[in-house]
């Protein structure tokens, strides 16, 4: 058995052991939910960058540039963008002191809003984690040369992810990322060079490579490329700012200060590191693209992972396969626990068991983290793209949920009914142009959009419109309300 699957085992082992040591100083649930609100913003900073950067960017986004060459940009940019407006709102999330979306969008909008909140958030959080289980796969079966097959390494990932999450929650996952976080940095940095050389430069690579790939949007983006290339960056614009995993690391902060300071270099390794995954994709898809059929699906999510077997030297092919690995760890805890949290505050607790015994909450969580993880295991053994599903989890939820969620924070006029018909259109038009892509004939859907339209088109205009229009066709919100977002200019 290759050798890179034993360093990439002996390293999860490691963190096993750390997260049971860590586990012991779990007392209550806040500690499982939010890590007691302790973590300062050196944590911060590879915790959140381990958030977002997933398989989404390992594989998904690397079948993209292998793809779309430089525009795969568009789909990371929209992540930059977000982390940059986020900044102005970490310092007020963390001070907001809850656990959930949830928390924030009942206090604006009401029960409702929570309950249909946490609907969407399921749908699009599930999905998520089902792919970070396939990445696994994918990560096992390229380290052992097909020794181990995919469907058995998303069973390992599936195993690793749902063990660490149900042991410590957010202190596992908090304390997992630094060294994780740490060794996708450096993996990075390391690999672009040697790939970079590997594939004979930039005149080789551009020589090698249809026309186009090196363009800011490439014309094969389906029926209207540039509202496809604009439409990937505003479904990860919307979903980052909206996120719950965000906010949940927000609120474990330990001061506002520390949010927002975590923010700053959070910014600054997300794209250093997105923008060498696409870079890294491109050049290395160059010089294997004979090995590589795209129009087989999944296949191009595989490029980076062979390039850590064939185009770096060894110690930097562990490292980035390790990275992958990690990512892939990361990510499927940290949208696995949000999703277990957002069911067990935000339904559970809320409608089902408010006097619900606080000794009893974090076992009954851990039980529901190993029930989710089965079924997004199950979903992900039938999954046909990661690219694929992450744009469709992503729409749902940015579409959904973000403008309800950013209008309670900083619009005023925003109503009840306001929130709750943003919520309730997003996830019905998503709902139904996905239906589109299933019964409508291939040729009126383009590129996977029903009517070569982009989902997260539709989904915006209905969500942010109903938001806007009922807002302003509704009484004004309770003084009281407002003074919880607004404690110092409230009307």
């Amino acid at each position: 058995m290759s050798f890179y699957l034993y360093i990439i085992l002996a390293y999860l082992i490691v963190l096993t052991g750390m997260n049971f040591i860590r586990a012991r100083k779990i007392k209550n649930q806040e500690d499982f939910q939010v890590a007691g609100r302790s973590l300062k913003w050196q944590v911060m900073v590879f915790t959140l960058i381990c958030t977002w950067i997933g398989s989404g960017t390992f594989i998904s986004g690397a079948e993209f540039a292998a793809k779309a060459g430089i525009s795969a940009i568009w789909l990371s940019a929209g992540a930059w963008a977000g982390i940059v407006l986020i900044y102005f709102l970490a310092g007020k999330i963390h001070n907001f002191g809850q656990f959930t979306i949830g928390d924030i969008l009942e206090v604006r909008y009401g029960p409702a809003a929570r309950l249909f909140g946490a609907i969407a958030l399921i749908l699009s959080f599930i999905s998520i984690v089902s792919y970070q289980f396939v990445a696994g796969g994918f990560i096992l079966n390229v380290a052992t040369d097909g020794k181990i097959s995919e469907p058995v390494g998303t069973l390992i990932a599936a195993a690793f992810v749902i063990l660490f999450t149900a042991v410590g929650g957010m202190v596992a996952i908090a304390y997992t990322d630094l060294p994780n976080g740490i060794i996708i940095v450096l993996a990075c940095l390391l690999a672009l060079p040697f790939v970079y050389f590997a594939a004979g430069g930039l005149q080789t690579a551009q020589q090698a490579l249809p026309q186009g790939y090196f363009s800011a949007v490439n014309s094969q983006f389906g029926a209207h490329p540039f509202l496809k290339a604009f439409g990937y960056f505003l479904s990860t614009l919307f979903l980052l700012l909206g996120v719950q995993s965000m906010y949940q690391k927000f609120f474990s902060a330990k001061s506002a200060a520390d949010a927002r300071k975590s923010v700053i270099w959070w910014t600054v390794g997300t794209i250093i590191v997105e923008s060498i995954v696409v870079i890294i994709a491109i050049f290395a898809f160059s010089k294997l693209q004979g090995q590589i059929d795209l129009s087989v699906p999944k296949q191009g999510g595989k490029i980076v992972l062979m390039a850590a077997r064939s185009l770096v030297p060894a110690p930097v092919g562990v490292l980035l396969l390790g990275a992958a690995c990690a990512v892939v760890i990361s990510t499927g805890m940290n949208y696995l626990l949000s999703q277990s949290t957002t069911i067990m505050r935000d339904i559970y607790q809320r409608f089902m068991k408010k006097d619900a015994n606080p000794r009893n909450l974090v076992a009954l969580q851990k039980i529901l983290i190993v029930i989710i993880g089965v079924l997004a295991f199950f979903m992900a053994t039938g999954l046909k793209s990661i690219l694929e599903t992450s744009m469709f989890a992503y729409t749902v939820y940015g579409a959904a949920v973000t403008p309800a969620l950013l209008a309670a924070l900083v619009w005023k006029r925003a109503t009840k009914a306001g929130g709750l018909s943003s919520i309730i259109s997003g996830t019905v038009v998503c709902v139904f142009f996905f239906i589109m892509t299933k019964v409508l004939p291939p040729e009126l859907v383009p590129d996977g959009d029903p009517w070569g339209i982009p989902l997260i088109y539709p989904a915006l205009i209905a969500s942010i419109g109903s938001l806007i229009v009922v807002s302003l066709l509704t009484p004004k919100p309770d003084r009281k309300i407002l003074e919880r977002f607004f404690p110092a200019k409230a009307n």
